[in-house]
């Protein structure tokens, strides 16, 4: 993409978020911050060769990052300063070379946008492996450890944040939702009975601001500063500058509380601590008005119900990520 392109669209938006100031009392005389690469314009493509075993294709695992492309299977990390990590990955199980790849760039005007989808990735080798997993398309803030290698504790594989110490009064960004049909969700685990799951499955956002501390033996905790969650349940277009306010403070006692998916612990969420370790962080508390977060979590996904829960269809796009000051 050349330069004259990006500053093209990023005059649109600007033009678009002038006229939008006038248009609620949330938004007016407001400051917008876009979140570095949240405009999703620039993707990594992963050339990476799957084990014979499985048929040796070239697999393309994209990335949120300055635009290039890298062969070979080469653990990924964070490239160029780009805060974003995905559900796609690369993984090593039983000696073989397997992808996921759930979260695609997709064309949307002279830029590009984020596909998220849920779906079902297999891999079958008689007498070695035997797998079939629901993966869920995920942009969030943080880190991917690679190469995985089980389908055990998936969550302990994510780095989920990134230092941050303002306090924005909103999240904004364009969404598009695709709807499953489906009327109850999946749960697919790779090495148990695939089960049905009572319930709908519907495209998340949740936002979470954390001020973390870390005890003498590595245990990370965190009080819970300020709290975004959105639930989509319906088919819809394009929707720009959806923007929503950012709950400080002890939401279990407002109107905004929903305890199941804002309660504290309401996932089980892991970082790497002093020692190098991956750690559950402990939500123990809520914050007061007076404390300043360390971090800020962020994710979008096209399924709600954690790792391996879902309906295949589930499809959710993002584009031009920003926070509202």
């Amino acid at each position: 993409m050349t330069n004259m392109t990006h500053l093209t669209k990023s005059r649109l938006r600007a033009t678009a978020l002038a006229l939008s100031l006038c248009a609620g009392p949330l938004l007016a005389q407001h400051a917008v911050e876009p979140l570095p690469f949240g405009d999703m314009d620039h993707w990594v493509d992963r050339e990476i060769k799957e084990s014979g075993i499985i048929g040796g294709n070239t697999k393309h695992v994209y990335a949120i990052a300055p635009t290039t492309t890298i062969k070979g299977d080469a653990p990924y990390q964070n490239l160029g300063g780009s805060p974003w990590a995905t559900s796609n990955v690369m993984a090593k199980v039983a000696g073989i070379t397997k992808t996921n790849n759930s979260v695609f760039p997709e064309k949307r005007g002279d830029g590009y946008c984020a596909r998220l989808e849920t779906h079902m990735e297999s891999v079958k080798v008689l007498g070695i492996v035997n797998i079939t997993v629901l993966a869920a398309g995920s942009v969030y803030l943080g880190q991917m450890h690679e190469p995985i290698r089980s389908t055990k504790n998936p969550m302990k594989m994510l780095q989920t944040g990134i230092p941050f110490t303002k306090k924005p009064v909103a999240l904004r960004y364009d969404y598009k939702v695709k709807m499953s049909d489906r009327a109850n969700r999946i749960k697919a685990t790779g090495f148990s009975k695939i089960k049905d799951v009572e319930g709908r499955d519907y495209p998340e956002v949740t936002l979470l601001l954390q001020k973390r501390w870390e005890d003498g033996e590595g245990n990370v905790y965190a009080i819970r500063v300020g709290t975004m969650v959105k639930r989509y349940d319906q088919t819809t277009d394009w929707q720009n500058q959806a923007t929503y306010r950012i709950v400080y403070g002890d939401l279990s006692k407002t109107a905004d509380y929903d305890a199941e998916t804002m309660r504290l612990q309401a996932t089980e969420n892991f970082t790497v601590n002093s020692k190098g370790e991956s750690v559950p962080i402990h939500e123990v508390a809520w914050g007061g008005p007076t404390d300043v977060p360390t971090h800020l979590c962020l994710q979008f996904a096209s399924s709600h119900g954690g790792a391996y829960i879902g309906s295949p269809g589930n499809t959710f796009w993002i584009d031009n990520v920003e926070l509202v000051y």
